[in-house]
């Protein structure tokens, strides 16, 4: 009789493991995101373990493929100095494709700096504002880190393919229009952003409706 329940007991055990989901692999460390643009190709390696919410959201869009067919719309260079700045893409205000906004994690909580090929998350005012729109640095930009008086940007990783690419992309043509900071800085044509997708870890989509390819030219 005790072999019976034995038995009983391991034929439900093993039921319920082959029942249960396997666990979520861990995100890796350091995720690659290969990004496929109409003016060349740019490789992001996105920092997991420094800055992980924020490199959470933006793989989040990566893996929903809610970059593709996006662009880079801005190239803000530095006054006097034109071969340095950033260059800004993203979703800009296309709120079919807007997850809900990503927790402010500054430098001074990361540790990472708005270095040479940093990429950083762009955002409103309201420090809960950050989406999938981001800039590439092009030179070292200090004075977006964290610092008193000031949060500054969120950054979440580094260029580390393509650099070429995003200082091609900083030297096009701008049209002198624009509000506010963006005065003088939009691409007169804003480049596409052909696809992005990671080339570590597993992909996690979102469940939800994808209302934006509705939208999309077949």
């Amino acid at each position: 009789m005790r072999a019976v329940k034995w038995s009983i007991a391991l034929a439900v055990f093993a039921a319920a493991a082959a029942s249960a989901s396997p666990a979520a692999a861990p995100e890796p460390p350091v995720v690659r995101v290969k990004m496929i643009t109409s003016a060349g190709t740019i490789t992001l390696a996105i920092d997991a373990r420094h800055a992980p919410k924020t490199a959470a959201n933006f793989l989040t869009y990566v893996d929903d493929e809610r970059l593709d067919g996006t662009r880079f719309y801005r190239a803000a260079r530095r006054k006097g100095a034109p071969t340095l700045g950033f260059v800004q893409g993203g979703i800009d205000t296309d709120a079919r494709r807007r997850l809900d906004p990503v927790e402010f994690e500054p430098t001074s909580k990361t540790g990472l700096r708005h270095v040479d090929g940093a990429i950083s998350m762009a955002r409103y005012d309201n420090l809960k504002s950050g989406t999938a729109n981001f800039s590439l640095m092009v030179g070292a930009s200090p004075n977006m880190d964290a610092r008193p008086g000031s949060p500054g940007y969120a950054v979440f990783g580094r260029v580390i393919a393509g650099m070429d690419v995003v200082k091609r992309i900083l030297a096009m043509p701008t049209s002198p229009g624009g509000d506010g900071a963006f005065k003088g800085q939009l691409l007169q044509r804003p480049v596409t952003i052909v696809s992005a997708r990671r080339l570590d870890g597993t992909p996690h989509p979102t469940s939800g409706p994808k209302i934006w390819k509705l939208f999309e030219k077949r």
